[in-house]
């Protein structure tokens, strides 16, 4: 996936699946409502399946980072370990309803970083 920071996708059972430089992330479908509905800060989470495993077979689950609407209302901001991303929330909303199967993230550079002075 060189060039291409990232990709958001739908995800079975209403969960959306975040592909990030190789990583594999997600939001559950609770936090998906949460976030879009009620504007809640919800977090990024990672399945641990490869690694271990709990005590009753199911695999572990790790919270990786935690996703935002930003200030305006008009995008949703993504703060993973692999970086920080950026997606308009009208596209966020059209692959966590099942309308679109992915959306491209955009990198979201640190305040300084964008080259102006």
């Amino acid at each position: 996936m060189p060039g291409e920071p990232g990709t958001l996708s739908y995800g079975e059972g209403g969960k959306v699946d975040i592909i990030v430089e190789g990583e594999r992330y997600f939001l559950a479908s609770p936090e998906v409502k949460a976030l879009l509905m009620y504007g809640r800060i919800v977090p990024i989470l990672a399945s641990l399946s490869r690694v271990t495993e709990a005590a009753d077979g199911k695999p572990s689950i790790s919270i990786e980072g935690h996703a935002a609407v930003n200030r305006s209302g008009k995008a949703v901001i993504l703060y993973t370990r692999a970086g920080h991303f950026i997606i308009p929330l009208v596209s966020f909303q059209r692959v966590a309803r099942g309308e679109a199967i992915s959306a491209p993230l955009f990198p979201l550079l640190p305040d300084g970083q964008e080259g102006s002075t």
